[in-house]
Protein backbone atom coordinates (compact mmCIF):
# COMPACT_ATOMS: atom_id res chain seq x y z
CA UNK A 1 0.00 0.00 0.00
CA UNK A 2 1.30 3.46 -0.87
CA UNK A 3 2.23 5.55 2.14
CA UNK A 4 3.29 9.23 1.98
CA UNK A 5 6.97 9.70 2.80
CA UNK A 6 6.34 12.97 4.64
CA UNK A 7 3.50 15.22 5.69
CA UNK A 8 2.14 17.63 3.10
CA UNK A 9 1.88 21.04 4.73
CA UNK A 10 -1.33 23.07 4.65
CA UNK A 11 0.34 25.68 2.47
CA UNK A 12 1.49 23.13 -0.13
CA UNK A 13 -1.91 21.40 -0.11
CA UNK A 14 -3.78 24.70 -0.55
CA UNK A 15 -1.36 25.85 -3.26
CA UNK A 16 -2.16 22.72 -5.25
CA UNK A 17 -5.91 23.22 -4.82
CA UNK A 18 -5.92 26.89 -5.81
CA UNK A 19 -7.08 28.03 -9.22
CA UNK A 20 -4.25 30.53 -9.79
CA UNK A 21 -2.36 28.15 -12.11
CA UNK A 22 -5.29 27.64 -14.52
CA UNK A 23 -4.98 29.12 -18.00
CA UNK A 24 -6.95 32.18 -19.01
CA UNK A 25 -9.32 32.19 -21.94
CA UNK A 26 -7.60 33.00 -25.23
CA UNK A 27 -8.07 36.44 -26.75
CA UNK A 28 -10.22 36.99 -29.80
CA UNK A 29 -8.98 38.35 -33.13
CA UNK A 30 -11.02 39.93 -35.88
CA UNK A 31 -11.27 38.23 -39.25
CA UNK A 32 -9.49 40.30 -41.94
CA UNK A 33 -12.09 39.29 -44.53
CA UNK A 34 -15.43 39.81 -42.77
CA UNK A 35 -14.48 41.46 -39.46
CA UNK A 36 -16.16 38.82 -37.25
CA UNK A 37 -14.57 37.77 -33.96
CA UNK A 38 -12.64 34.48 -34.12
CA UNK A 39 -10.04 32.56 -32.14
CA UNK A 40 -6.43 33.01 -33.25
CA UNK A 41 -5.01 30.38 -35.65
CA UNK A 42 -8.48 29.05 -36.47
CA UNK A 43 -10.85 29.30 -39.39
CA UNK A 44 -13.50 32.03 -39.29
CA UNK A 45 -16.92 30.42 -38.82
CA UNK A 46 -18.72 33.36 -40.41
CA UNK A 47 -16.97 33.44 -43.81
CA UNK A 48 -15.16 30.05 -43.70
CA UNK A 49 -11.75 31.52 -44.55
CA UNK A 50 -8.31 31.12 -43.01
CA UNK A 51 -4.95 32.64 -43.96
CA UNK A 52 -6.33 34.08 -47.20
CA UNK A 53 -7.90 30.79 -48.35
CA UNK A 54 -11.64 30.28 -48.73
CA UNK A 55 -12.96 26.94 -47.42
CA UNK A 56 -16.65 27.46 -48.10
CA UNK A 57 -18.76 24.91 -49.96
CA UNK A 58 -18.90 27.16 -53.05
CA UNK A 59 -15.11 27.17 -53.36
CA UNK A 60 -14.96 23.36 -53.12
CA UNK A 61 -17.58 22.89 -55.85
CA UNK A 62 -15.76 25.12 -58.36
CA UNK A 63 -12.63 22.91 -58.33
Amino acid sequence: MAVPKSKVSKQRRNKRRSSVWKLETPGLNTCPKCGAARLPHRMCKACMSYNGHDFSVKAAESK
